[in-house]
């Protein structure tokens, strides 16, 4: 009869404890994200959020991660450094977040680096190749290259062709000025410097100096490491003036963004991209994206922008993977560290306990008279 008794006793004690397994097993999985939904960069924060949404959806669908969904909570910072930190602070403190994703640039990024490291949170996909992100942090997981690298094979490309004629466009700011001296120490490596720099600040509307100098210097090519309006109004000036350049910009910009900015008057304008052309169907990880966003967002453009978004929520899917069913954010930044030539499908990414820059892809795109860039 005991003996009954306690068979009875320890079959009840495991019900109760596989029940609240599989309650913390249907947990969700949070997510937490602080982008630009309104304001002068409403249309960058739409596209890395609904890129990631578009992967979350396709997961949750086949039942999720571990029979877990994942669940993105996105709070709109309207492109303010302060709104970035006092989102960062909720998202950590009250929606008790995994990890947080996709922040659109370094000056979103920068003021949530404090509560990164108080809280000891994953900081993965910040939308930036600035050389400030890139530097080692425990906590942070860059997916794409960083700005050096697009640098170099802009550089190199119209080296090729005997070109030597360099001219600078570029924010004064701190980020601005690393992205100039990039480009320095790029072309200084082939025994070449700027013949001409312009420095603007972001919210420079009259820029007919600048403009009237790089125009006297003469360069052969002009690399343009601004924002999209500022790069569109200085090709549009420059162009007016009778410069026949070649005209480069940063993928920084966002090219849906550049190219309507830019308009008719953008034809021949080439960018450096940091993910393959969203219409190059043929590439397995771009059609796997372009049937995730048709069922998301059936209306939607196909962007780099969200394709680069898709693939970073791809790489974070595969670390929580990796982590287990009862992942923390500690076991998450093992799990990351643990991926090493991780084939996307067309797109690879490797990291360690000492690299948490993922990729160095970069390639260069056109922008033809279907106002689209392409490779």
């Amino acid at each position: 009869m005991l003996r009954k008794s306690i068979a009875q006793l320890v079959t009840a004690l495991g019900l109760v404890l596989f029940g609240a397994a599989t309650a913390q097993a249907a947990e969700p999985i949070v997510i937490g994200q602080s982008a630009p939904l309104s304001g002068s960069n409403k249309d960058l924060g739409e596209d890395i959020r609904d890129g990631a949404l578009a992967y979350f959806h396709k997961v949750n669908a086949e039942g999720g991660i571990h029979g877990r969904k994942i669940e993105l909570v996105t709070l709109d910072d309207a492109n303010s450094t302060d709104r970035s930190g006092t989102n960062t602070v909720e998202l950590i403190e009250k929606h008790n977040v995994v990890a947080l994703f996709g922040y659109a640039s370094t000056t979103l990024s920068n003021p949530a680096m404090p509560h990164v490291e108080k809280h000891k949170v994953p900081f993965i996909a910040p939308f930036t190749g600035a050389d400030y992100m890139r530097e080692f942090r425990p906590l942070v997981f860059n997916h794409r290259a960083g700005y050096t690298d697009e640098m170099e094979k802009i550089v190199e490309h119209y080296t090729t062709f005997g070109l030597s004629r360099f001219a600078v466009l570029h924010h004064d700011d701190t980020v601005g000025k690393e992205n100039l001296a990039a480009v320095e120490r790029v072309l200084k490596a082939r025994n070449l410097k700027p013949i001409a720099i312009a420095s603007v600040k972001r919210t420079q509307k009259d820029i007919a100096k600048e403009v009237a100098d790089v125009v006297k210097a003469k360069p052969e090519v002009v690399i343009c490491t601004t924002l999209y309006q500022t790069t569109a109004d200085f090709v549009k000036q420059a162009r007016a003036q009778g410069l026949n350049a070649q005209y480069v910009s940063l993928s920084f910009a966002g090219s849906t963004a550049l190219a309507g900015a830019l308009g008719e008057a953008g034809l021949g304008v080439v960018m450096s991209q940091v993910v393959p052309t969203p219409t190059r169907a043929s590439v397995p990880i771009v059609r796997e994206y372009q049937e995730a966003i048709k069922a998301v967002a059936p209306q939607k453009v196909h962007s780099f922008t969200g394709l680069e978004a898709y693939i970073a929520a791809k790489i974070l899917g595969e670390g929580l993977r990796r982590a287990g069913p009862n992942v923390t954010r500690a076991s998450l930044v093992k799990a990351l560290e643990s991926i090493n030539n991780y084939d996307l499908g067309g797109y690879t990414v490797s990291f360690s306990p000492r690299n948490h820059n993922g990729s160095k892809y970069v390639g260069l795109t056109i922008l033809g008279r279907d106002l689209a860039f392409k490779d």
